[in-house]
């Protein structure tokens, strides 16, 4: 059974940074593919980054240049790392794995597991 658990949120001020990590077990990890997705209240769940298990990534318009998503497969770990914070990223952060790897995996439907999220708070 593969399990996703998220770390990392918190309260962060407006231009600030924060890690995020996903520790995948029960799995194959490596040969999954990753992606980090939010929800704002109100809102659906979008899409943020992917890596492929070769390395490629991919990222949406609105953080593309602040976020980096990366993994360290011998942690069985995915990372986001997101800089200049602005208070529309506040949300909560999904982890989210699939079988295979696409740099074109962008729908919520793309992906076959899930962690329970964080919570990332932007405000002064």
């Amino acid at each position: 059974q593969v399990q996703l658990v998220e770390s990392g949120g918190g309260l962060v001020q407006p231009g600030g940074s924060l890690r995020l990590s996903c520790v995948c077990s029960g799995g194959t990890f490596r040969s999954y593919g990753m992606a980090w997705f939010r929800q704002a209240p109100g809102r659906e769940r979008e899409f943020g980054s992917l890596i492929t298990w070769t390395g490629g990534t991919n990222y949406a318009a609105s953080v593309k240049g602040r976020f980096t998503i990366s993994r360290d497969n011998a942690k069985n770990t995915v990372y986001l790392q997101m800089n200049s914070l602005k208070p529309e990223d506040a949300a909560i952060y999904y982890c989210a794995a699939r079988r295979g790897s696409s740099r074109d995996a962008l729908r919520p439907d793309d992906y076959d597991y899930w962690g329970q999220g964080t919570q990332v708070i932007v405000a002064s």
